[in-house]
């Protein structure tokens, strides 16, 4: 699934929040308190992007990429630009949304920085754009 919003929320303990909107399938296992993966992805994964977005459902997200388990059984994207692994650490109610925090316990990354943009209802890479800005 993807989410509403995630941002960085504290360094010291290193934590992230996920707003997940209350009907998505992913918001009751979170609600229930369960580890989960933040997958930043690279511009070459539009297609599981869009399969995530509600392209979609259930297991068959998990039929694009190359997906991988932690120990604690946490799926993740193997080649993702960078992986957040999290443990839940408490969760409010606001709006349609549900806010969660979770404590980062792992982070993998890839050297080449080359990030899935999404924005103005289009999908875009970083790499694209600066190349796109420079010749004016």
């Amino acid at each position: 699934m993807s989410a509403t919003a995630v941002s960085e929320l504290s360094i010291d303990p290193p934590s992230m929040l996920v707003c997940v909107n209350r009907s998505a399938s992913i918001y009751s296992p979170l609600h229930a308190g369960a580890s989960f993966a933040i997958n930043v992805l690279h511009a070459s994964h539009e297609s599981i992007s869009r399969a995530c977005s509600g392209g979609k459902k259930g297991e068959a997200r998990f039929s694009e990429g190359s997906w991988l388990h932690t120990t604690d059984n946490v799926p993740y994207l193997s080649d993702a630009q960078a992986t957040l692994i999290c443990t839940y650490e408490t969760s409010f109610a606001y709006g349609s949304h549900c806010v969660f925090v979770g404590r980062v316990t792992e982070v993998f990354y890839h050297d080449e920085v080359d990030p899935l943009i999404y924005a103005d209802g289009q999908y875009r890479s970083m790499a694209a754009q600066s190349k796109r800005d420079l010749s004016g």
